[in-house]
């Protein structure tokens, strides 16, 4: 239901945010780039040395942002919105649930070992750009912070014959997690990276070594409106 919600946030406020834009002269005060919609590539990053790197693994997003012009050409502004994220890991981290603490260790024993996330985005930018009121093709460069809430992690692996084991919000799971991010590109069309600075796991050691690893995106990021 939350994520049915966002959606239908996200796809009514665009068309009143495009009404309005298209009604522009040239000089006029205006904002740009207040949809965005991104698909990328997930790696975590830090995570203990007999642990190897992920498998493929995904993301895709997308939100609405206010933008603020902070000069009289348009070509600086800030940004914060509102959007939904969706995070899948094919990854080398077994993560158990008993008796209500999270355990951790290598997945050499099991198959298709997953994680998938369900998050409310917030992000918050600082913007250049090369637009005016009329001009819908230009070069920008947008760096900033986007904070994430979880609504929902799940992890999930086959074990011996084909025996699914699946935990649902496990205890250990930092649910409020932040990263850098900058994007930057021409027209609709821009490259961008997202470096998490928060630990996906609140706790937990696998032989004595902390469990302490982040998420990196690399992708594709197209604005709109």
């Amino acid at each position: 239901m939350k994520s049915s919600c966002i959606l239908l946030y996200v796809l009514i406020i665009p068309m009143l945010v495009a009404a309005q834009k298209n009604n522009l002269l040239e000089g006029d005060a205006y904002a740009d780039d207040q949809v965005y919609v991104s698909v990328g590539y997930n790696q975590f990053f830090g995570q203990p040395a007999t642990i190897t790197k992920s498998s493929f693994s995904y993301a895709f997003s997308g939100g609405f942002m206010k933008d603020v012009i902070l000069n009289k050409t348009g070509t600086i502004s800030i940004a914060a919105g509102i959007g939904y994220g969706y995070d899948f890991f094919n990854h080398e981290l077994r993560v158990d649930e008993v008796g209500g603490s999270t355990v951790f260790g290598n997945a050499n024993a099991i198959a298709e070992n997953t994680f998938t996330a369900h998050n409310i985005e917030l992000p918050f930018e600082l913007r250049w750009r090369t637009s005016t009121a009329i001009k819908y093709g230009f070069w920008r460069v947008y760096s900033g912070v986007k904070v994430l809430y979880n609504l929902q992690n799940k992890f999930q692996y086959l074990e011996g014959d084909a025996n699914q084991v699946q935990y649902t919000n496990v205890a250990a799971y930092n649910k409020l997690q932040y990263g850098l991010t900058t994007s930057a590109g021409y027209d609709a069309f821009n490259v961008y990276v997202f470096y998490g600075m928060t630990p996906v796991f609140k706790k937990g050691t696998i032989n004595g070594e902390t469990v302490a690893s982040k998420i990196i995106k690399f992708g594709l990021i197209f604005y709109f409106l």
